[in-house]
């Protein structure tokens, strides 16, 4: 309820969830880099006038896409960190906008959990399986799946070895 003024006078496009920020825009030259700068200085001023503050060593930067002007963006006096891959709800985000960092990182979580199921489970009844994957295994490899829908060949095979694997335990 506080934030609901954070976005006021704000020339780029902004996203918010919980309590993460994001500012966005398409940047082409450097009037765009400046104009993102501006908000963000926006954003510092907001901060400091409602006594909250924005964890600036936590704060990053990408560039997506090719074409990549360099500009040093700053908040409150520190450059921010520049990265090429980072984790938003889950859903691994890479700013040439491939998905074989999400799909390795699902596919690594799931078979963990088939390793778990094998060890821990006895009586390896294939009703019990096919169940156990269903709910343990299942729900991750379809979090988020329509933001991040593997389309390489590579990462669908990825995740139908993670289907094949439960029937090796039955």
């Amino acid at each position: 309820m506080y934030t609901n003024d954070l976005d006021t006078g704000l020339i780029n496009k902004l996203l918010k969830f919980a309590d993460d920020t994001k500012v966005f825009k398409k940047v082409t030259d450097g009037s765009d880099s400046k104009s993102i700068q501006e908000d963000l200085n926006r954003l510092v001023n907001w901060a400091d006038r409602w006594k909250m503050e924005f964890n600036v060593k936590k704060s990053k930067l990408m560039h997506v896409g090719r074409d990549k002007v360099n500009f040093q963006y700053t908040m409150k006096g520190n450059t921010l960190q520049e990265t090429s891959s980072e984790k938003d709800l889950g859903v691994a985000i890479s700013d040439d906008g491939k998905t074989l960092s999400q799909c390795q990182y699902v596919y690594n979580k799931a078979i963990k959990i088939l390793g778990m199921i094998n060890r821990t489970i006895r009586y390896k009844e294939r009703g019990i399986m096919v169940r156990l994957y269903k709910s343990l295994v299942r729900p991750h490899l379809e979090y988020c799946v329509s933001a991040w829908s593997p389309h390489c060949l590579k990462d669908k095979e990825l995740f139908e070895r993670v289907q094949h694997q439960i029937y090796t335990y039955v």
